[in-house]
């Protein structure tokens, strides 16, 4: 997966750092017994998701010909020469 830009785009690190965010409020209200702020993170999480999808379509995401060529046959590749024996 190193070779790969798998997720390094803002629209990726966004959403989730937004869903991360969310999980956590959802978590520490689930504990407190509190089912509005559990609802709450829940929303937040999910809004993390609807933000990446947004901020993909504006074009911070990752470029549509590089996705169709990650999910293709794979290429050859050489290993880097520390790992060539």
């Amino acid at each position: 997966m190193a070779g790969s830009s798998h997720g390094h785009t803002p629209a990726a690190w966004t959403g989730v750092i937004i869903a991360f965010i969310g999980f956590c409020v959802a978590g520490a209200f689930m504990v407190m017994a509190q089912p509005v702020g559990f609802w709450a993170g829940m929303v937040i999480t999910v809004l993390g998701g609807v933000v990446g999808a947004i901020m993909r379509a504006m074009g911070l995401g990752q470029p549509k010909e590089s996705r169709t060529l990650s999910h293709g046959a794979p290429a050859a590749r050489r290993e880097p020469a520390a790992a060539e024996g």
